[in-house]
Formats: structure tokens, sequence, C-alpha cells
């Protein structure tokens, strides 16, 4: 009994679909319209500057373990792992000197302050 259900279903459906796909076929493009020009290729990719990378030191002091990041030899970022407690992070402020601790969710408050020249 199914089967003859679907088959029902099936002979019935065919003609419409037959028709759907007729109308579709004469629709006709109106007087005007200019297709649109092909699309631009994606851009090209851009090389990395291995001097850009930062450069990774990792320094053992007793059972402290200290990751050292430095950028252009500059040091800007500590991840400390002490042996007993979760690891954080000490991060450069400003060019004289001032850290401060990271260990949380929250990023700390940091004042922008840009480099504009290099020399």
């Amino acid at each position: 009994m199914r089967l003859n259900h679907l088959f029902l279903l099936v002979v019935l459906a065919l003609p419409i679909a037959s028709l759907t796909a007729q109308a579709a076929d004469k629709k006709a493009v109106p007087a005007g319209v200019e297709p649109l020009p092909e699309a631009l290729p994606p851009p090209g990719v851009v090389e990395a500057n291995p001097a850009d990378e930062p450069e990774i030191t990792i320094v053992k002091k007793g059972e402290t373990t200290v990751e050292e990041y430095r950028v252009h030899g500059e040091l800007y970022m500590q991840k400390i792992t002490p042996s007993t407690g979760k690891p954080y992070y000490l991060m450069k402020q400003d060019q004289e000197g001032g850290w401060s601790r990271f260990d949380g969710p929250a990023a700390p408050l940091v004042i922008p302050k840009w480099v504009i020249f290099r020399f």
C-alpha cells in the first residue's frame, strides 16, 4: 500500500517538474541589460618577513621557566612558568621599562604608544 502511494506521488510530480523547467527556459532577458564584468582575481599573497617574527628565548631559573619574546632585538613580553601555580605574562608598557602583569582572561589596560620612526 505504501509503495503504491509513493509511485502515485512520483507520477504526479513529474509533469509539474517539467512545466517549471519549461517556464524557466521561456524567461526572456529584458532589453538593455548587460552582463556583469568578470570578477577581479584575488590579491597576491604577501610574503612574511622573517625579521618581523618574534624570537623566543627559554631560560630556566631554578624551578621557574622564563620565555622571553623579542622583536628586532627588543624584549617586549615574558612568560613566567613557576614550578607551582599558574603561568603568567609580563608585558612591556613603555620604553622606560614599565612592565605589567597579565594572568587572567581580561587584557591589561594598555595606553597606545605607537612608534612613528625607528632610527
